[in-house]
């Protein structure tokens, strides 16, 4: 007879597992499947380190929001900053942002949250794009701000996360329309 060791982890790395395995939960279940006892099942932990590290189902959904937005407004900002520098079409940043709202989760985590009443768990999302908007605005020419373009991109990317298969599909157009109209759009106003 085994008996299984569990390896003690800090704070730090019981949190980060715990976030990382949600985060693979969402993308392969839904927001739904991203409970708790899901996750403490998948790290081989128990609900009530879970309930330690998070305080509640909606503490760990709040958290990886966050852990989200601040992975996926990097990698977007620093594509907005290659596109700037290099003077070519932004089409790394659309295809980053409606990624990260589609096969990445964040739509649909979004959208959860919203429809379940949990909307303070948006605040993390909210503040990561308000962050990036500042940071690239500080660099922006004065004459074209970014806050509009931002609003669109974002508002575009989840709606096709959430309705842009079926949309596509009901009016016969290819499924990307909404990424290149996103991209039309910024392009023609940046320019």
């Amino acid at each position: 007879m085994s008996i299984a060791v569990r390896r003690r982890l800090s704070p730090e790395a019981s949190r980060e597992t715990a976030l990382i395995a949600a985060r693979d939960l969402l993308i392969e279940a839904g927001p739904q499947a991203v409970t708790l006892k899901a996750v403490a099942t998948r790290i081989g932990r128990t609900h009530a380190n879970l309930l330690h590290h998070f305080g509640s189902a909606s503490g760990l959904q709040k958290a990886l929001a966050g852990m989200m937005a601040d992975t996926i407004t990097a990698k977007i900002g620093e594509a907005a900053i290659r596109a700037r520098i290099g003077g070519q079409e932004p089409r790394e940043v659309v295809d980053l942002t409606f990624d990260a709202f589609d096969t990445e989760g964040a739509g649909a985590l979004a959208s959860w949250m919203i429809l379940t009443g949990n909307e303070d768990a948006l605040d993390p999302i909210l503040e990561a794009i308000h962050r990036l908007v500042d940071d690239l605005s500080a660099s922006a020419r004065p004459d074209k701000p970014i806050h509009a373009d931002t609003l669109q991109l974002v508002l575009m990317a989840l709606g096709d996360a959430l309705l842009g298969g079926s949309m596509t599909r009901a009016l016969g157009l290819p499924r990307d329309t909404t990424r290149r109209l996103a991209l039309e759009a910024l392009v023609r106003s940046q320019g």
